[in-house]
């Protein structure tokens, strides 16, 4: 798995569900043809990240996309792949 880009743009949250900042990371992922994640349309990674003094910074919750259909899939993460994906998130947050 190969992060190729992202957006990232903070959230609103008016009901004060999460503590602290919200952003929302949208990252372009390259995977292998072999690989079980692999879509002929691309794949995208929708991350909700928090960041607060308390809590520190974490991935709050995340889902897979298909880039041309938008339709969820439903996998997760290994461990060292959400930790990649978190640290990927602290480096590249605005």
């Amino acid at each position: 798995m190969e992060i190729i880009s992202h957006l990232v743009n903070k959230i609103n949250d008016p009901t004060g569900i999460i503590v602290g900042d919200r952003y929302e990371f949208l990252l372009d992922i390259k995977v292998e043809e072999d690989d079980e994640l692999y879509t002929e349309g691309g794949l995208e990674l929708r991350v909700i990240f928090a960041s607060d003094d308390e809590n520190g910074e974490r991935v709050v919750q995340y889902y897979f996309t298909e880039k041309a259909s938008r339709d969820a899939l439903d996998f997760a993460l290994e461990d060292d792949e959400e930790a990649e994906i978190l640290e990927y998130c602290k480096k590249n947050l605005a």
